[in-house]
């Protein structure tokens, strides 16, 4: 049995994915809106999808957006923003109620996807720029959102990381962009930044729902006709290589818990074979309640509030975060290097790895459950250019073998140790 119904059609100047289903009472509509992660254009991206919502020539202002949303018996509209290896990713998503459970005949989906698209390519401008009072508003929220980062402890320490680990590459930036740039973007600018993103960016389409009623096919061709386009297909991520000496980082902030965060390189991305067995790996490691982090740094230790890691996909990173005390620094550090020479010795169990098969698994098929986690599981296929059908996962992460994990383990390596600890008295 097939556990997701996906079915992808390049149209013009778009890719669209429909995935058939009856579980939900609403289709989801999710675009993606993928280009390299650059310097010079980055926080004008972060801008960008923010300023598309806020109004179109049709419906020149959020409220009227808002009630064109609450006519379609109450659609929903998000914009958000991620970094996918080394890309820039703009999502714009919409949850339409299914027309079988309307009282009324109407053609809902057909009317959302009109939406999507005037938000998309109509936007609400003044003689070739941005409308500016837009622009201006727009600004001063991602300021906001920006300065948000530095609020919030965990996340500042997690970009301050990645930053020192690729002070010179993509991968370095962040999402939301650099705070000294946004006051300099004109209205004029960022539309022709647009405008070079609709001709460049690689969009793909995601319907999931109670499609088998719809020619979709033929609504996004009439609704989102790009014409010919120029996308960078070309781009990849660069995996992050294993040659790195590591790295201490220590700054201090006015705060009463410490963060440590260390980042270590897998050299093993989304299309590589060992994929599955450093999936099999961070949840011993690091990835769950079982974990060897958990169990030696926060139970047995009673050293952090919070001991975990996460890995990075395309990038090939695998992260540990920890919530520690200052004085606790040096001994966590050297009880989580230790938990990583345990797993290169082969110090886990049997009992262990199922564990932690069955919670891979069971995760796995928690996500396809919902549409949205089901179109983000999908979409790693284009990022990497490779395809991982959802038997596949389940039956690749049942195969991973203890040698096979010991062997992953044997390759990870550390590059940077960075540490935010509390001003000293």
């Amino acid at each position: 049995m097939t556990l997701i119904q996906h079915e992808a059609t390049v149209l013009d100047g778009i890719k669209l994915h429909t995935i058939q289903t009856d579980k939900y009472k609403t289709n989801t509509v999710v675009l993606q809106m993928k280009a390299p992660l650059k310097k010079d254009t980055v926080t004008k991206r972060a801008l960008l999808p923010y300023v598309l919502q806020s109004g179109t020539e049709n419906l020149p202002s959020t409220k009227q957006v808002r009630r064109k949303l609450e006519e379609l018996y109450g659609a929903s509209l998000y914009v958000d923003l991620a970094k996918k290896g080394d890309f820039h990713v703009i999502s714009i998503r919409m949850d339409i109620s299914n027309e079988k459970f309307l009282s009324e005949q109407s053609k809902i989906l057909s009317d959302g996807l009109q939406l999507l698209s005037e938000i998309l390519l109509n936007p609400k401008t003044e003689q070739g720029s941005f409308d500016s009072a837009i622009v201006q508003k727009e600004k001063r929220t991602l300021k906001q959102r920006i300065q948000s980062i530095y609020d919030d402890k965990m996340r500042y320490s997690n970009m301050r990381l990645t930053k020192e680990m690729f002070p010179d590459e993509p991968f370095g930036l962040h999402i939301y962009g650099e705070l000294d740039m946004v006051d300099s973007i004109t209205g004029k600018e960022l539309y022709e930044y647009y405008q070079k993103a609709i001709q460049e960016d690689s969009i793909d389409l995601y319907l999931v729902g109670d499609l088998e009623k719809h020619n979709v096919s033929e609504i996004v061709k009439k609704t989102f006709s790009l014409g010919r386009r120029g996308t960078e297909e070309g781009a990849v991520t660069e995996k992050a290589a294993l040659d790195v000496t590591e790295n201490e980082v220590i700054e201090s902030q006015d705060i009463k818990q410490g963060k440590l965060h260390m980042g270590y390189r897998t050299g093993i991305s989304y299309k590589d074979e060992q994929y599955y067995a450093l999936q099999v790996f961070n949840g011993i490691f690091g990835g769950f309640s079982h974990s060897k982090l958990f169990r030696n740094v926060r139970e047995k230790e009673s050293l952090a509030y919070y001991a975990a890691s996460r890995y990075e996909s395309h990038k090939g990173l695998l992260i540990v975060m920890s919530g520690i005390e200052t004085k606790n620094y040096d001994k966590t550090v050297s009880i989580i290097k230790e938990q990583l020479e345990a797993m290169r010795s082969g110090d886990f169990s049997e009992e262990e790895m199922g564990q932690t098969k069955t919670m891979i698994n069971n995760q796995l098929l928690e996500t396809i459950d919902d549409a949205k986690g089901m179109v983000e599981l999908l979409y790693h296929e284009e990022i990497a250019g490779y395809s991982r059908p959802m038997e596949d996962w389940l039956d690749g992460i049942e195969k991973v073998t203890k040698e096979k994990v010991v062997d992953v383990a044997k390759q990870i390596t550390l590059d940077t140790v960075y540490f935010l600890k509390g001003e000293e008295a």
